[in-house]
């Protein structure tokens, strides 16, 4: 069997045309079936909905059993805006509760018949203990949610407060370690800067002596020229010079002189390389003595 659901709700409906009074009303709720038990502190009136009642009310409003209960809860359980309540005179002391509510944009209202409580004060008490016992769990429940509030404020406080260590404590520490990273960084930059100068003060080193060898070569080569030049100039008037378009070679030049002895003429003869060369390691020093015939010719 399921477990009934109970609500109580207070209404301020106007008593005989005059000024509202305070109305409780108690629902129990069951499936297929509800009680209602309503106090004004001083009368009592009951309604008890039958599970047959409650099926011809359902289907004379086109609604299934537990539709029509959980509408009847939703407008009695808690005071609905817009919805107009009533309780008014049934006759032989009974009372008439109903309230309206809309439907597909139609206004509707629905009627239940209260009969007079046959134990008015036990009726009104029941309501009373319902109403205090649902205080004293409310008040419970606020004073258990309170002390949660609490104790998760005081846990939000020391997060906050140990978030703003932590952050206090990352910024010294990224203060702290850009600085040794900068010092860092600048002794790398000096010694780069350092390698760099010496990198450069070799490749200069380096580069002198072959400028003064490639200097050396390029005066070798104009004196070489130079002297080529005087010996084809030179040679130029004689019939017998090697003509100028020949490459230039090494060549022996005959060089020496000339005396008589016994009737004959005996040329000494001091091969040496290109004229004007005359440095001690071409100079060969070979002697020739040949007799001097038209052929030999200085």
């Amino acid at each position: 069997m399921d477990t009934p659901k109970h609500t109580c709700l207070k209404l301020e409906i106007p008593m005989g045309g005059g000024k509202p009074e305070p109305v409780f009303v108690k629902g129990t709720w069951y499936p297929t079936r509800f009680d209602i038990s309503i106090t004004d502190g001083l009368h009592a009136w009951t309604c008890h909905a039958t599970e047959d009642e409650v099926k011809e009310r359902a289907s004379s409003w086109d609604q299934s059993v537990s539709d029509y209960v959980d509408l009847a809860e939703k407008y009695l359980g808690f005071q609905q805006s817009g919805s107009v309540y009533g309780f008014s005179e049934a006759g032989n002391g009974c009372k008439r509760l109903s309230w309206t509510f809309e439907k597909e944009g139609t206004k509707l209202e629905w009627r239940w018949k209260c009969q007079p409580s046959p134990d008015s004060k036990k009726t009104t008490a029941e309501v009373l203990d319902f109403l205090m016992d649902a205080n004293i769990r409310l008040s419970e429940e606020v004073v258990w949610k309170t002390q949660s509030f609490d104790r998760v404020k005081q846990e939000a406080e020391k997060c906050l407060a140990q978030s703003e260590k932590l952050n206090s404590e990352k910024s010294v520490f990224e203060s702290e370690i850009y600085g040794k990273f900068v010092n860092v960084l600048n002794s790398k930059k000096a010694k780069l800067r350092e390698l760099r100068d010496r990198l450069s003060k070799q490749a200069t080193a380096h580069q002198l002596p072959e400028q003064e060898e490639e200097s050396t070569d390029r005066t070798e080569s104009f004196d070489e020229g130079s002297d080529n030049e005087a010996e084809q100039n030179s040679g130029g008037s004689s019939k017998d010079a090697p003509s100028a378009s020949k490459p230039r070679e090494k060549s022996f030049v005959q060089i020496g002189m000339l005396w008589f002895e016994s009737g004959h003429v005996y040329l000494k003869c001091y091969p040496a390389y290109s004229v004007g060369l005359f440095d001690s390691k071409d100079f060969y020093g070979v002697s020739s003595s040949l007799p001097f015939h038209p052929p030999y010719r200085m």
